[in-house]
């Protein structure tokens, strides 16, 4: 089991449970079943980013408390140095960076990935807002709905993140930018 998932889903359970809310009440309001809700909060499952920013709305949390316990305090501006970026494995396969965690009230989240080949196929995800991706080193699979898009260095597609959509290495280590601006989840935040 991957502990930094497992840090993350126990703090998940405890805010939630310092909250008062039922584990029903809080997959409800992050529209998944609550069995599915239940094994983020036991890290029996990766948590995809977008219930990650549903969860920090729902406790009305920075999602960078739920990712390291820490409240972000820069308002005006934040640097992030090489290296000093919020890690997370989320798979041995996919992982990501965090480049503006240390940002008060930010209303996009730009991440660094890097994903592995892998033979099992990525699922659809969806999540609010839109997104951007940037192709740093490798060949990316893009899936959109129907669509599919090998993305090569310097090549970019930004989309409506509403549609279900996967991103896949091809042939080696991939890393792209990635920046979520999800609408829902940023406008229900009163930080």
């Amino acid at each position: 089991m991957n502990e930094n998932l497992m840090i993350i889903a126990n703090r998940i359970r405890e805010l939630r449970e310092v909250l008062g809310f039922t584990a029903e009440e809080v997959a409800e309001k992050v529209n998944v079943p609550t069995e599915t809700y239940m094994k983020y909060e036991t890290a029996e499952s990766d948590i995809p980013i977008g219930v990650l920013y549903g969860l920090s709305a729902v406790f009305q949390v920075d999602p960078t408390e739920l990712l390291t316990g820490e409240a972000p305090k820069m308002r005006n501006f934040t640097i992030t140095r090489k290296g000093e970026g919020v890690n997370v494995t989320r798979t041995p396969e996919y992982s990501f960076t965090s480049l503006a965690h240390k940002f008060v009230g930010r209303d996009m989240e730009p991440m660094l990935v890097r994903v592995l080949p892998t033979r099992v196929e990525p699922a659809l995800l969806h999540h609010a807002g839109n997104e951007f991706n940037y192709v740093v080193k490798g060949k990316l699979r893009l899936k959109i709905n129907d669509n599919e898009f090998i993305l090569e260095e310097g090549d970019s597609a930004y989309f409506d993140s509403m549609l279900p959509h996967s991103q896949s290495a091809v042939g080696g280590e991939t890393v792209f930018l990635t920046v979520i601006n999800d609408f829902t989840v940023w406008g229900a935040r009163s930080f």
